[in-house]
């Protein structure tokens, strides 16, 4: 079973910009330059990398979806209280 996760995220306020930032990546913009360009979130400023981290550690949503995304894998739009989320899965351990 699976007792931490390394993502990194981006968190905006609409899913709209979301979804737009996520065709970015599809058409190859690294994911990391993109969380410096656009998230709201501190960790933005690192690239959007979170480290690892356990269960009950990150609000519902976002934890199901970074525990049941694959490595490698950018999951989202996630929609939790803070805003919308796209997760970059890392490594599972």
């Amino acid at each position: 079973m699976v007792k931490e996760v390394h993502a990194a995220h981006i968190l905006v306020k609409s899913e709209v910009l979301a979804k737009e930032i996520l065709e970015k990546i599809k058409k190859g913009d690294k994911f990391s330059d993109l969380a410096k360009k656009y998230s709201e979130c501190p960790s933005g400023k690192k690239g959007g990398d979170l480290g690892f981290f356990s269960r009950q550690k990150m609000v519902k949503e976002f934890e199901k979806a970074a525990f049941e995304g694959n490595v490698g894998s950018v999951v989202g739009p996630v929609k939790t209280q803070f805003g919308w989320h796209l997760i970059k899965i890392l490594e599972k351990k």
